[in-house]
């Protein structure tokens, strides 16, 4: 059932492209977390959207502050409004597991959609966040509070989600190169996510 649910995860939003448009809070809960990356960017910087959706409210907040945006998600009906929205950004429609890129960015970002991948599939994802960042990038995802998986549900249908332990999350980390500037788990104030916020040291 666990490993049905991880596969559908892209034809899911895919499907449900419209729902998530109008269930997707615009409240902005996120923007104290969002404002921390920012400040480890220099202005105008370009960012890396992993998993961005029709790229609001999250995307939408960041060209809104003057950055350069790169979104990039697996569901070509959430590009599609992306674009439509942000004509002036660059959109590409692509699984985030196979996201080589022959460029490096100033901040990367994963909200919410990083967790939707398998434990192996994130272990996976740290030499792409690695060869898409510099010294001096940002990285900030969201993941879960301990080792495991868990199921929700969007439209009716299951939605997985899987995280690490922090130990291996932060270890991982440390092996390609990132350090931790911050870390909160279940943050009250942020809808109680669990984030990382970390810095491409070398």
């Amino acid at each position: 059932m666990e490993s049905d649910a991880a596969k559908q995860i892209l034809s899911l939003y895919e499907k449900h492209a419209e729902e998530f448009a109008r269930q997707r809070s615009r409240q902005l809960f996120e923007k104290k977390w969002l404002d921390k990356f920012l400040q480890l960017l220099r202005p105008g910087g370009h960012i890396l959207d992993i998993g961005c959706g029709n790229g609001k409210p999250i995307a939408e907040y960041f060209i809104g502050s003057g950055f350069t945006l790169t979104g990039v998600d697996g569901s070509a009906a959430m590009i599609a409004q992306a674009q439509a929205d942000f004509p002036t950004q660059r959109w590409i429609q692509r699984d985030m597991r196979h996201l080589a890129m022959d460029e490096t960015f100033d901040g990367l970002i994963a909200w919410d959609s990083f967790f939707h991948l398998t434990q192996n599939d994130q272990r996976a994802m740290f030499p792409l966040f690695a060869a898409l960042s510099h010294p001096g990038s940002a990285l900030m995802f969201t993941s879960g509070t301990s080792n495991g998986t868990a199921m929700g549900t969007f439209a009716g249908e299951p939605l997985y989600h899987a995280s690490l332990a922090p130990e291996e999350y932060r270890k991982i980390l440390a092996q390609h190169g990132f350090s931790v500037v911050d870390v909160q788990f279940e943050d009250p104030e942020c809808g109680y996510h669990s984030i990382w916020l970390c810095k491409k040291v070398n």
